[in-house]
């Protein structure tokens, strides 16, 4: 063994033998980590499949734990271990490494409510009510233009933009959802995904008997898989009738499927309901026996202190749709309430066409806590560490998902994101919540992975051919526009 030469004189005798036995010592024994914690050398390290080394860790768990140099150990789809970076490295070796340092990792954003394939419709018509807007424009160009087809490509589309956005699980409400399935799964996406139900005939199935029939196979199919949670989607109370409702809720439940619906998104809604049914639209729901643990509200707008009550007793998640409340001056949900009153309540961006025109879930947090404040007239109505819950782990209790993802804890599906902090829009950072809530953007995400695996590094997407998808959207946009005489 070759020990450091040593100046004659500068030490004694024993000094030396102490110094070689240091330096044999270091030689023989494990290596330790830059903080001094014991590291096993790599062969005898548990071997996982990723690390994302480094980096402010928002956990978003029951504690909201935070590691300000934290490390996560992946093993296939699952998060095997995470805590501060020298504890993780010390434990776990990997087949590959994401270098995370001065960056922020949180979990994958859940878009709570969304119709994907309409981003082939983005800016088709805007600024009117969403009546008229439903009735005089999007209907009419869906059965013109709704193709299968068209819902691949409007959903890989959405994907290329909603994975840049950091959304890694997203509930949808269309039609031919089959295929949005199979495009989502695709990207590598996590979607709780609804084919709709309509009391007229829709692009996919002109009659009920047919949406039962397609809805029923489509539920066979996707029963178990890792990233696709078939649902059914009765569109509304005021576009279903009451047999339709029963009859979906009941095929829902055959197969323990989530039950996706808007509720209460319009002051007309409710007051129609009233009128007709003699009732709020939370409670004619609850009286047909749609309402339960299994149901996603979107909207949830004109919703009373009863209503609210019971739609927690019902364990009903609804989704606040911020951007798109705005935009057709809908009304605002009142999402304090509701989360005072045990309603587990997430974020959504609503369709890209007409009542939001992006898939930006990081512009709904910060749009969400300011609707608050103005509209209660206080600035504490919705803080910034609310507004990240229920893009997260909120988001992920509305979608009844909340064991799965929503927080990085161990055990949980590894869907994260990796965002930027060295932006002039990032810096400084006092806040981390109010940093996200507030200043950063989709265009700081940086790299994201979805069960394990990594579907956009380094702003560069892996799962979806973008340029083609935008090609084709320019395609789309002469075809759509020839089919309703606006060329």
């Amino acid at each position: 063994m070759n020990f450091p030469r040593l100046r004659r004189g500068t030490l004694s005798g024993l000094a030396v033998i102490l110094l070689s036995a240091t330096h044999w010592a270091q030689q023989s024994t494990p290596a330790h980590t830059t903080s001094g914690s014991l590291q096993l050398p790599s062969a005898d390290r548990a071997q996982v499949d990723l690390l994302i080394s480094g980096g402010l860790i928002l956990t978003m768990d029951g504690s909201r734990a935070t590691y300000d140099d934290g490390a996560i150990a992946v093993k296939g789809d699952t998060i095997v271990a995470i805590g501060p970076r020298h504890e993780v490295e010390a434990k776990y070796s990997a087949a590959e490494t994401i270098d995370a340092h001065g960056k922020m990792i949180v979990p994958g954003f859940i878009n709570g409510h969304t119709h994907v394939p309409m981003t082939l419709f983005r800016g088709l018509h805007d600024d009117v009510t969403l009546d008229e807007w439903l009735r005089k424009y999007i209907f009419p160009a869906e059965a013109k233009n709704v193709t299968e087809e068209f819902v691949r490509w409007g959903t890989r589309l959405a994907a290329a933009e909603q994975i840049r956005a950091g959304v890694t699980t997203f509930a949808d409400m269309y039609y031919f959802e089959d295929a949005v399935a199979e495009e989502t799964k695709a990207a590598g996406m996590r979607g709780v995904l609804g084919e709709t139900f309509i009391d007229f005939p829709a692009p996919d199935n002109k009659n009920e008997a047919a949406m039962l029939s397609y809805t029923e196979a489509f539920l066979k199919k996707w029963q178990g898989d890792p990233l696709i949670h078939a649902s059914v989607a009765p569109h509304s109370i005021y576009t279903c009738s009451r047999k339709t409702l029963e009859d979906t809720a009941a095929l829902a439940r055959k197969y323990h499927a989530p039950i996706l619906i808007h509720v209460a998104e319009m002051k007309k809604e409710r007051e129609d309901s009233e009128k007709q049914n003699g009732m709020s639209p939370v409670q004619y729901l609850d009286k047909v026996g749609v309402l339960g643990p299994d149901v996603l509200a979107a909207h949830c707008i004109f919703v009373d202190a009863n209503d609210q009550k019971t739609l927690a007793e019902r364990h009903v998640g609804c989704v606040h749709n911020p951007s798109s409340n705005m935009m057709l001056a809908s009304g605002v949900s009142p999402v304090p309430e509701m989360r005072a009153a045990g309603v587990a309540v997430g974020l959504g961006t609503d369709g890209p066409a007409g009542s939001n025109n992006d898939l930006d879930l990081m512009e709904e947090m910060d749009l969400a806590a300011k609707l608050a404040k103005i509209t209660k007239m206080d600035p504490l109505a919705l803080n910034a560490k609310a507004v990240v819950e229920m893009a997260t782990i909120e988001g992920a209790r509305a979608l009844h998902m909340d064991k799965e993802i929503g927080s990085l804890e161990t055990g949980k599906k590894a869907d994260l994101v990796v965002i930027g902090l060295d932006e002039p829009n990032a810096v400084p950072m006092y806040d981390a919540y109010a940093q996200l809530a507030y200043a950063l953007k989709a265009s700081d995400v940086e790299t994201v992975i979805i069960g394990g695996r990594v579907v956009m590094r380094n702003r560069k997407l892996l799962t979806v051919d973008e340029a083609a998808a935008i090609a084709k959207a320019r395609e789309y946009q002469k075809r759509v526009a020839a089919s309703l005489g606006m060329q």
